[in-house]
């Protein structure tokens, strides 16, 4: 089971004032805030990004750790997970874009365009296709 909630910390910037905040499993999802409310959405975004990034640099995603003491859970806007899930699974089964179009019946352009940052690719075209691979999708609500 894959999880795209990612614990991160908040370091307080003595010489600059905010925070810092730091993902450890995602060393490159890194930003800055001026205030503990507004780190949680700076947090996703900079997850958000460096998610997007791998998937588009063809490398790994790696899986979220528990928080340890002092860690906030951050999760991924639900459409990048989505993606993040499929990429993931596709990489598992050796499946290139062209034969998961293949597989699903679609344009190999659609295919590509699915995982492509930015998209608006629709959750119900992304859980098909993972459903083609074999998964399910489970929505938990914290």
């Amino acid at each position: 089971m894959q999880s795209f909630t990612y614990p991160v910390a908040l370091t307080a910037d003595e010489h600059d004032g905010g925070f810092v905040v730091t993902c450890r499993d995602i060393p490159e999802a890194i930003t800055q805030c001026e205030s503990p409310a507004d780190c949680l959405e700076e947090a996703e975004g900079a997850l958000q990004a460096a998610v997007e990034a791998r998937i588009m640099d063809d490398l790994d995603i790696p899986p979220a750790s528990e928080p340890v003491h002092g860690e906030i859970a951050v999760s991924l806007p639900v459409t990048t997970a989505l993606k993040a899930a499929l990429y993931l699974s596709m990489r598992d089964a050796g499946l290139s874009k062209s034969a998961l179009a293949r597989r699903l019946g679609i344009d190999e352009k659609e295919a590509r365009r699915m995982l492509t940052p930015g998209h608006p690719t629709k959750a119900v075209v992304l859980e098909r296709a993972l459903h083609a691979l074999g998964k399910r999708i489970e929505i938990k609500v914290a």
